[in-house]
């Protein structure tokens, strides 16, 4: 099948909104219900902006990985999610920055508004463009690290600086930002099924606890879906490739994972044969090199490159 891309996967699996309300409520409320599925609206993840102050003037453009707002309370707020495969060394900062960004175009929103109206604003109010009472709405980021390895990069903008003294770091504002580690999964409760399907399956093949996928999901089919976002986080192409050719929209996940490890133990073999042919060719050539043989007429025989016999030439004058 055609190699599908993880941020794209990872995306359309966020997009639905009791998976990323579940997500929010474990791991920014703890478990406690405070984002609702039913409302969660769709938001631009467009954050791109034009940054003009005094003279100095860039054009920033980003995007957020999937962005919904909710309402609470009176007001609303932003949540979003961000994506990440690998670990990113300036992660802190960039959420920082996606983070201004929104509030960034929020404020502008709103001064062009003010300004639309026309009516009257104190001289404060008119150096802004924003009322006395105007407000921003809040937004909550979380970063999520499918990483088999643990993240061992910062967690706040105050990791990614140098060390301070202490009257510094007393009013150095810092940045801290909410990671989920996929490896870690198990300490959250995730009301969502799939979303406990998704994480528990994936920590434990990270682990190789195959006997607990064993033990859990031997009677039990999960949707295909599913597989291939399990597939994509692991790194493993046999997995999706196993869910994009079930039939009814399901799989075992227990065979697709038998067949890897026999896959696996195939492929093992393979390498020690080849290890081992190589080795012994090696050994000839080692061997008619002390005979005092033309380097040419051994490549001929052996197939071993002119770089390896050289090497071994070497070792014999060694």
């Amino acid at each position: 099948m055609e190699k599908l891309k993880p941020d794209v996967v990872l995306k359309d699996f966020w997009r639905d909104n009791e998976r990323f309300a579940s997500l929010f409520n474990a791991v920014v409320f703890q478990g406690t219900e405070v984002i609702h599925p039913e409302n969660l609206q769709e938001v631009d993840t467009e954050v791109s902006n034009v940054i003009e102050l005094k003279g100095y003037k860039e054009t920033l453009e980003k995007s957020r990985d999937v962005v919904k707002k909710t309402a609470y309370g009176v007001d609303f707020v932003i949540l979003g999610i961000e994506s990440q495969m690998k670990t990113h060394y300036a992660m802190p900062l960039r959420v920082m920055l996606y983070d201004a960004l929104g509030y960034w175009k929020e404020y502008q929103e709103i001064s062009r508004s003010n300004r639309k109206t026309g009516d009257k604003m104190t001289v404060e109010e008119f150096l802004s463009a924003l009322r006395k009472d105007d407000r921003l709405h809040p937004i909550i980021s979380i970063v999520i690290y499918y990483g088999e390895n643990p993240w061992d990069g910062p967690l706040s903008l105050k990791d990614m600086i140098v060390d301070m003294p202490d009257k510094i770091a007393d009013v150095f504002s810092d940045y801290k930002m909410n990671l989920m580690q996929v490896r870690e999964s198990s300490k959250y409760h995730f009301s969502n099924e799939d979303v406990r399907t998704v994480f528990e399956i994936s920590e434990y093949i990270f682990e190789e606890k195959f006997d607990e996928i064993q033990k859990k999901y031997e009677n039990r089919n999960i949707k295909a879906e599913l597989a291939i976002v399990i597939g994509t986080i692991t790194e493993s192409a046999h997995i999706i490739n196993q869910a994009a050719e079930q039939e009814g929209g399901f799989i075992n996940m227990c065979s697709a994972l038998e067949r890897l490890e026999k896959r696996g133990i195939e492929q093992g073999i393979e390498r020690g044969i080849k290890q081992g042919v190589t080795q012994r060719n090696e050994e000839i050539v080692l061997r008619m090199l002390r005979k005092g043989m033309d380097q040419a007429l051994i490549k001929e025989i052996t197939g071993v490159d002119e770089a390896t016999i050289e090497e071994l030439r070497r070792e014999t004058l060694m």
